[in-house]
């Protein structure tokens, strides 16, 4: 469900999943963030935030990163200080990837997969990756600025059969 949320400036990205069975590879999911120019709002990403990188300028910054899903709560989080964000991007894509070190995985063979996009303590968006079950990476949201400079927000839950440099490359193309 997308939603009409506009002028947005600061938003969590948060996802939690269960650890694999003793004896299994790790389930290892990551957050990455692509940031694309006005001139190039598709295609290659200007820059990716992920799990050992934050964006130049230090407005999207990775908080948490978990390679097992063990603990309580969430596992990853990312913030996006969107109107800290340079004039010279207009889309940030945030998607999510499942590492495939130890052969293929998917959303479906991780248990209690969660994603989450807050702004404050106002829940933008939720999901449980099901639709996607049979993907090894999705984009959950893409953010945009308008001509006035406001930021929106569309949940954009789209599946792709991936490794993560893979996704990170074609995450920010046109949704078909």
């Amino acid at each position: 469900m997308s939603t009409p949320n506009k002028d947005i400036d600061k938003v969590e990205v948060r996802i939690k999943w269960d650890p694999s069975e003793t004896g299994e590879p790790a389930n290892d999911l990551d957050i990455i963030a692509a940031t694309y120019t006005a001139d190039t709002p598709f295609g290659s990403p200007a820059y990716l935030v992920h799990f050992d990188s934050r964006s130049p300028d230090g407005t999207i910054t990775l908080n948490r990163d978990s390679r097992t899903g063990q603990g309580f709560g969430f596992d990853e989080v990312m913030t996006l200080e969107l109107n800290r964000l340079s004039e010279t991007y207009s889309r940030v894509v945030v998607g999510v990837a499942i590492q495939q070190r130890d052969g293929r995985k998917t959303f479906g063979e991780v248990e209690n997969t969660a994603v989450e996009i807050l702004e404050g303590y106002t829940t933008l968006f939720e999901d449980d990756f099901s639709r996607v079950s049979a993907a090894t990476a999705a984009v959950v949201a893409e953010f945009t600025r308008d001509s006035a400079g406001a930021w929106g927000f569309r949940d954009a839950v789209r599946g792709f059969d991936a490794d993560p440099e893979a996704f990170a490359a074609a995450m920010g193309g046109r949704a078909g």
